[in-house]
């Protein structure tokens, strides 16, 4: 049941950019079909075909009104409008680096605290909802349907990936602040450089300024996503990978300096990032018929025979990776570093 929610002013939408780009032609979800036996096996065999090829893909028809994702941007705007020596005292896991703000609401499942800046502890309701129903509209369909596209039961995901179960998912608010004509020239064409996130799926509104690029699985080439009405985009991440050897890889992605006519404003991002739970050791799913037949039946850590890390331990090396200070770009040490007993870490161009 909808909660009852603050007054909160609107959120506008910049024009979208007239600039002639390379689009990544993506497949789309369509979860109006999702429900009925022969609606999920197409979905599976949709579903399969984007995150073997692409590992980007959109969705629609999900069941959340664009209404109450205009009111998250809205949230997100405010936030971004609260003084900065309050964002400097945020928690560690959000914050300020470089001109890209971000902002992580963790689960509202009792294993995380919640004392918030006043613009997101207002709307905490609102946002506990919205977050909620990312898994019961997107999420736990997706995991359905990729469990019936790997020969599982259909349960099998959704059981490792349980909201009430402690996991390093999250709500983010993000913005990317504008640089000057100049100062863009001088980031080579990148406000963010290639990189693979670390969960399971990663689900992103739209929003009209033109940044997100992704990287071909096959021949390297990077091309733009286009921001599509009424849809999300999602992509497939590391522990996916891991939990299908290979089969399901984790998409290279990045954010490029947005296109001339778009470079004047900031690009504010609402995304969410799942993860399985805490407790999951990231082994290849040896129950899938599927990952047996095609040969997918060990993983990096299984090949090397190292100890294949649990959610929890995956998270946090790779985070602590991420948030090395003080790293020169072209630092090799840290470009290729070893962040666990099996496993390098890779920066993208």
């Amino acid at each position: 049941m909808p909660v009852p929610v603050p007054e909160l002013g609107s959120y506008n939408f910049v024009q979208e950019t007239k600039e002639d780009l390379p689009w990544a032609d993506l497949i789309t979800l369509d979860f109006s079909l999702y429900g009925t036996p022969e609606g999920n096996q197409q979905l599976a065999k949709t579903l399969i075909k984007a995150v073997r090829e692409d590992g980007f893909f959109y969705v629609k028809n999900f069941n959340i009104s664009q209404e109450r994702v205009n009111r998250q941007f809205a949230i997100g705007k405010q936030l971004y409008e609260t003084p900065l020596e309050e964002k400097l005292n945020l928690d560690p896991v959000s914050g300020l680096r470089d001109r890209v703000e971000v902002y992580n609401i963790p689960k509202f499942n009792g294993d995380f605290k919640h004392e918030h800046p006043e613009a997101a502890q207002q709307h905490l309701p609102e946002i506990e909802e919205f977050a909620r129903s990312l898994h019961t509209e997107v999420l736990d369909p997706l995991h359905t349907i990729l469990a019936i596209a790997l020969g599982l039961p259909e349960d099998y995901l959704k059981n490792i990936h349980k909201y009430e179960v402690k996991s390093e998912d999250h709500l983010r608010y993000m913005k990317y602040g504008k640089f000057s004509p100049e100062e863009n020239q001088k980031l080579n064409g990148l406000w963010g450089r290639g990189h693979t996130d670390l969960g399971t799926f990663t689900l992103l509104f739209r929003q009209p300024v033109a940044a997100l690029q992704i990287r071909n699985h096959t021949t390297g080439e990077w091309s733009w996503v286009k921001p599509q009405d009424g849809t999300l985009t999602v992509n497939t991440c590391d522990a996916l990978s891991f939990l299908t050897a290979g089969y399901v890889k984790s998409t290279v992605h990045r954010v490029a300096v947005p296109p001339k006519d778009q470079q004047h404003v900031d690009r504010l991002g609402l995304l969410y990032f799942s993860r399985p739970n805490n407790d999951v050791e990231l082994k290849t799913i040896k129950e899938s018929p599927v990952l047996r037949e095609q040969g997918f039946v060990e993983n990096e850590f299984e090949k090397s025979g190292n100890p294949v890390p649990t959610m929890e331990t995956w998270t946090f090396a790779k985070q602590k990776w991420q948030r090395t200070k003080n790293v020169a770009r072209g630092d090799k040490k840290f470009e290729n570093a070893q962040i666990l007993p099996g496993w390098n870490e890779k920066v993208y161009a």
